[in-house]
């Protein structure tokens, strides 16, 4: 009959919000770029502590090699040698601190195989290496290779962090003693980059090296009067001599009274090598692009153009 109701027909739409979403939340995984600290410890600092002050120039060496000073002055020196990068006998109330460089000559142009640094009885010898298939962190702790005890240096602390096949970095955090301040080393393939972060005078005011007077910014020769304009002949006046200990776990020639190998004539060969390099001016000035530093772009574009590596922006 007719009089049938048809609304008593279930609906043909069944309620939707019962289905799980289709899109999982991805924010659980980590971030691929983040560090993994190798030697974690409770020591390590925490988050909350007074940060660099990135925006300010951080002296140190980086490059083939690339030196700035505590000034921000910007020079090379091509020698193959152990340097003294800077060092203070009274540092942290007599603990004492030095940092040195163990560069290695290629043709006509040099780069930082190797950087330490000691405070207090400590040393910490980070080394960089073109092998890709070697993932390891080749870094050695009082002489000893790898070793489990890495956690801090002279009583600041220490982290090591590896953040994939070609970049690893070491922080010695002097929050501690000198509120912001940090010395950083780091690897990019073999190259080894040294800075200090937040860098104040009452922490290395006294210092002397390569890095220079730290209140006049001038390139003082070890005697603390002379002023030495040419930097081939202030890259050999900063050759450790046994007058400081060596603080890498090898020797290697020369050592002083050697003088430091230099190639005949880096200019005139950097000159030639960039007229027939294969990478342009422009590709290089990109890759570049994202330093902050004019100076540092200006290094950073030299090193790729005479490399011919585009991805020697990391060793920046």
């Amino acid at each position: 009959p007719a009089t049938d109701p048809p609304a008593t027909d279930p609906p043909a739409t069944d309620p939707p919000a019962t289905d799980p979403p289709a899109t999982d939340p991805p924010a659980t995984d980590p971030p691929a770029t983040t560090p993994t600290p190798i030697n974690p410890s409770p020591t390590d600092p925490p988050a909350t502590n007074v940060p660099a002050d990135n925006t300010t120039p951080t002296p140190g060496s980086n490059g083939d090699p690339h030196f700035k000073t505590w000034k921000n002055e910007h020079f090379e020196y091509h020698g193959q040698c152990d340097l003294v990068l800077t060092k203070d006998a009274n540092f942290a109330d007599g603990l004492g601190l030095d940092i040195q460089l163990r560069t290695k000559l290629v043709r006509y142009w040099s780069y930082i195989r190797n950087a330490a640094v000691r405070i207090g009885h400590d040393i910490i010898e980070l080394e960089g290496s073109d092998d890709l298939q070697d993932q390891s962190v080749r870094y050695w702790y009082n002489m000893q290779f790898r070793s489990d005890e890495a956690k801090t240096l002279g009583g600041f602390p220490m982290t090591i962090l590896r953040s994939h096949s070609k970049l690893t970095k070491i922080e010695i955090d002097l929050n501690s003693k000198y509120p912001g301040v940090k010395i950083v080393m780091s690897t990019y393939k073999e190259f080894v980059k040294v800075e200090v972060q937040g860098a104040t005078e009452e922490a290395f005011g006294n210092s002397v090296g390569l890095l220079g007077d730290f209140k006049t910014g001038k390139t003082l020769a070890r005697d603390g009067k002379k002023y030495i304009h040419d930097f081939r002949e202030y890259g050999s006046e900063w050759q450790v001599t046994p007058m400081e200990d060596m603080l890498f776990h090898s020797t290697e020639e020369p050592q002083f009274p050697k003088k430091c190998l230099e190639p005949e004539d880096p200019r005139g060969e950097r000159r030639r090598r960039l007229d027939e390099s294969d990478i342009t001016l422009e590709q290089a000035e990109k890759a570049c692009a994202r330093l902050t530093d004019p100076l540092d772009r200006k290094d950073c574009v030299y090193d790729i153009l005479a490399t011919q590596d585009i991805d020697m922006v990391g060793a920046f």
